[in-house]
């Protein structure tokens, strides 16, 4: 990893941690698929947009509905729970 991708997702970690008021550091808890029958959401305002088997990282289990993720390209948002497999 280069200076630059290292400080890119630094940067990106303290506005995860600004925006979502969490304190400590981040861990991802585990790796969770998106459901591959799912349709396929642009996302915006509160919601990551969804890709078919897409790969997620799991930071924070907020209640039933919703789940803190942060996909490939670090963005990190809630994602309603009925787009990922029980």
């Amino acid at each position: 990893m280069t200076l630059k991708e290292c400080k890119k997702e630094e940067k990106a970690d303290r506005d995860f941690q600004k925006k979502f008021k969490f304190e400590g550091s981040i861990n991802v808890l585990t790796q969770m698929m998106v459901d591959p029958a799912v349709t396929e959401k642009r996302g915006g305002g509160k919601n990551l947009p969804l890709r078919r088997g897409e790969i997620l990282d799991v930071i924070q289990f907020t209640n039933q509905e919703q789940i803190l993720c942060r996909n490939s390209q670090r963005r990190c948002k809630s994602l309603g729970a009925e787009a990922l497999p029980a």
